[in-house]
């Protein structure tokens, strides 16, 4: 299983608001040769570390592709840009976001990328969507599901599913 994390938090110029960003970023996905296979619903989670910038729409999808992991996190990063991602200060607001959570359960470092993704286990905005599509999920080096790593979070990390306030 291939899992992508979908984020925003400022709209790109052609489209209003960062749902309709993730969105549509969601929809060019299978144009780049990612074949989308679930899609949890849509969270509304505040900024990992807090900040003052906008809350984030994010979403994980369980994906399936030919492509090998360093080149399937081109075309994320080539997507990303697309929508007009500018690289810069960490953690700063983004346009979109494409994380490549974990790809078949592989173990990887190298400088470009890391797997499974270092902080998903520690990132509610990640593990509550997870828990919709592959609550069984486990992760490769803790070896813990993706509902006992989500029940194992401290308080704190506010999210809730889009739309129902």
């Amino acid at each position: 299983m291939i899992l992508i994390g979908i984020g925003s938090n400022l709209a790109a110029l052609q489209f209003g608001s960062p749902l309709e960003t993730a969105a549509a970023a969601l929809e060019e996905l299978p144009m780049t040769g990612i074949e989308i296979v679930r899609r949890s619903r849509w969270y509304l989670s505040e900024p990992v570390p807090r900040s003052d910038q906008p809350w984030f729409v994010n979403a994980v999808v369980a994906a399936a592709t030919g492509l090998a992991p360093e080149p399937l996190l081109d075309r994320l990063l080539e997507l990303e840009s697309r929508f007009g991602r500018v690289r810069g200060e960490l953690n700063a607001a983004r346009t979109l976001d494409l994380d490549l959570l974990d790809y078949d359960g592989r173990r990887c470092t190298t400088a470009r990328l890391v797997l499974p993704h270092p902080r998903l286990h520690e990132r509610r905005f990640v593990l509550a969507p997870l828990c919709e599509i592959a609550p069984r999920w486990r992760h490769p080096f803790l070896g813990l599901t993706a509902t006992e790593l989500l029940a194992r979070l401290p308080a704190g990390q506010p999210i809730r599913v889009f739309g129902e306030d």
